[in-house]
Order: C-alpha cells, then structure tokens, then sequence
C-alpha cells in the first residue's frame, strides 16, 4: 500500500470515527437526563446535531465508500441518530414530565413508529431526500420543553408527527440536489441561534423561541414547495 492510499483510507476512516463520536455525545445526553440537567442535555444534543449535520459532507468529499468500504456508515449513521434523534428525546419527555401518566403509550408508539422511519428501504430517496418526517424528535422536544403545552396537547403533537413519518412528501437532507448551499447555511446561522437560547436558558425571553420557529417553518415550506413543484 502506498503512502497515497494509506492516507485516503486513514482520511476515509477519521470519518466514520467522527461519526462515531455521536455516540459519545447521545452518552453524555444520557447522563444529563439522570442528573435533571436540561441544560447540559440540549448542549450535547446541539453537538450531536452539528457532528451529524457535517459528517455527510466529509464523506461524500473523501470518498469514503471506496476507502473506508469495510463498515458501513450509512448504518453507523442511522444507530447513532436513532438514539440521538429518537430514543434519547423520548426519554427526556418522560423524565421531564412532558408526557406522563396513560400517554406513555404514546412515547412507545413514537419509538416504533420512528425505527420502522429509519428502517424503510425508502427512507431516503436515491436522488438525496428524506422521506416523510425525517425523525428531529430533538427537535421537537425542545420546542414542547420551552412551550410547556398540557401533556395531552403534547401527545397528540408527537402522535401527529409520528403519523408523518410515514407521509410520502420529500424532506431535504444535506445531499439533497437543490437547495444544499442555503440549507448549509440556514442550519448554521439555526444552531448559533438555539445555542443562545439554551446559554441563556435560566433567564430567557420566551420570544427567542418563537422567533427560532422560522428555522422549521423554512424546513416545511421547503418541502411542501419542492412537493408541488417538482423541483425534486
């Protein structure tokens, strides 16, 4: 093996272990969920966001399906976001109180509904689009959390979102074919703006959060656009 291909396969596999790290990050989200410290649990969260929303890139550009062949990161991908995108969220709506008493079913109905999300041959498109919700129960958690709705408003919330998994409207990811540059850039200036919330999560102005709802708000209306335009 020659010195250029050591270092593409060594390049390849430094992008499996970054995304491995999410691993690291849903662990320690974990932790944060036993010690009752929300706000700990939202940083790793953002971090796990940022590892997930940037690893996509590293592996397209470095090629990583030729020099890192042996494992599959699209696997390694989906384990570490189900536990940081589902399970570890549907674990903090319990312990917070977000969801309690008979409308625990509900979280069981949100973890099912989401692996058979993750599982689908068609959960992504062959041209780069999710299919139906792509599974940001982190996401909506941490608008549940801040708007502090009645538990039975926030199980018929996450009862709706669950049934739109399975709704065959294309989402966009980072590798869909349009839109990319924007959407690079959007989910930046997005988690700049959550992480100022969370900073100032013991002395917030509640009206960051609704102001921070454009970031979905685009996200929707970008696939309800690309929908009935075809554009994809």
């Amino acid at each position: 093996m020659g010195k250029n291909q050591w270092f593409l396969n060594f390049r390849a596999w430094s992008v499996h272990f970054y995304t491995s790290l999410g691993l690291a990050t849903a662990f320690f989200s974990l932790l944060a969920i036993f010690s009752g410290n929300v706000k700990l649990f939202f940083i790793f969260q953002g971090i796990s966001l940022f590892i997930d929303s940037t690893d996509g890139y590293f592996a397209r550009r470095w090629n990583v399906k030729k020099w890192a062949s042996q494992l599959d990161g699209r696997k390694l991908d989906d384990i570490t976001d189900y536990l940081n995108y589902t399970f570890l969220p549907v674990a903090f709506t319990y312990k917070f109180g977000l969801i309690t008493d008979s409308w625990l079913v509900v979280l069981v109905i949100v973890l099912i509904t989401s692996i058979y999300g993750f599982c689908q041959t068609g959960a992504k498109t062959s041209d780069g689009f999710f299919t139906g919700f792509p599974n940001f129960w982190n996401v909506l958690v941490f608008y549940l959390y801040f708007f502090n709705w009645p538990v039975p408003v926030n199980a018929l919330v996450m009862l709706l979102f669950s049934a739109f998994i399975f709704v065959p409207v294309k989402f966009l990811s980072y590798s869909s074919p349009v839109l990319r540059r924007s959407s690079y850039v959007l989910s930046f200036m997005y988690l700049v703006f959550l992480g100022i919330i969370v900073v100032n999560l013991n002395n917030l102005d509640i009206r960051l959060v609704w102001i921070s709802l454009i970031g979905p708000i685009y996200y929707l209306f970008s696939a309800l656009y690309l929908q009935f335009s075809k554009q994809s």
